[in-house]
C-alpha cells in the first residue's frame, strides 16, 4: 500500500481494467433506414420499366424452345419425329422451371428479379425491411392479376397499375396493396 491510502485505489483501477476480461458490447441492429432516406433512394421509373423489360428478355430464353416445340410439332403431323418435339418442350420446361427458381431465391434473399439485380433495384417494405417471398406473391402479385382478369374491369385494373408509377409517391397498385417500393441499391 502507498503512503496516504493510495494503494487501495490503484488496486481497484487495475480490476476494472484487467485486460483479460471479456469485453462489455452492446449489439444491437443496424437502424432502419429513415422514410427521408428511403424517399431519396426510390427507383426511377426508367429504371423500373427496365427491369420489367429484361425480366422479359430473360423470359425469351425459356419461350424460344416452346415455340420451336410448337413448330415442331405442325410437323410431326405431316410425318415428322416427334422426339424433337419432346426434347424442345423439356428443354423450355426444364428453362422456365430453373428460371423461376432463381428468380424465387433471389426475391426471397434480396427483393431483385434478374433484371432488377441488373439495373440495381430492389424490393422492400416501405419501412425499409426486407419484402418476403410470400408477401411478393400473396400482396404484390396475385391480387392485380386476380383483377386484371375480371371480364371488362381487368383491361382498366391492368392499366391503372402501371399508370400510377407516374404519381408523386412513384408506386404502382402492386405496390400499394403489398405495402412496398422499389429503391436503388
Amino acid at each position: 500500500m502507498l503512503p496516504g491510502g493510495r494503494g487501495h485505489d490503484i488496486e481497484e483501477r487495475s480490476l476494472e481494467m484487467n485486460p483479460y476480461a471479456a469485453p462489455k458490447a452492446t449489439l444491437a441492429p443496424p437502424p432502419m433506414p429513415g422514410v427521408s432516406e428511403l424517399e431519396r433512394r426510390k427507383a426511377g421509373r426508367g429504371r423500373r420499366l427496365g427491369a420489367v423489360l429484361l425480366d422479359g428478355l430473360f423470359s425469351l430464353v425459356w419461350v424460344v424452345p416452346l415455340i420451336i416445340g410448337a413448330v415442331l410439332a405442325d410437323q410431326v403431323k405431316r410425318g415428322g419425329s416427334s422426339s424433337a418435339v419432346v426434347v424442345a418442350i423439356s428443354i423450355g420446361a426444364l428453362l422456365a422451371i430453373g428460371l423461376l427458381v432463381v428468380n424465387c431465391v433471389m426475391l426471397h434473399q434480396s427483393g431483385q428479379t434478374l433484371g432488377k439485380r441488373c439495373l440495381g433495384i430492389a424490393i422492400v417494405r416501405t419501412d425499409g425491411s426486407r419484402c418476403g417471398l410470400l408477401r411478393y406473391i400473396f400482396a404484390r402479385v396475385v391480387p392485380v392479376s386476380l383483377l386484371g382478369m375480371i371480364p371488362f374491369v381487368g383491361g382498366f385494373v391492368s392499366l391503372l397499375d402501371a399508370l400510377l408509377i407516374f404519381n408523386q409517391e412513384r408506386r404502382c397498385l402492386h405496390d400499394m396493396i403489398a405495402d412496398t417500393i422499389v429503391i436503388d441499391v
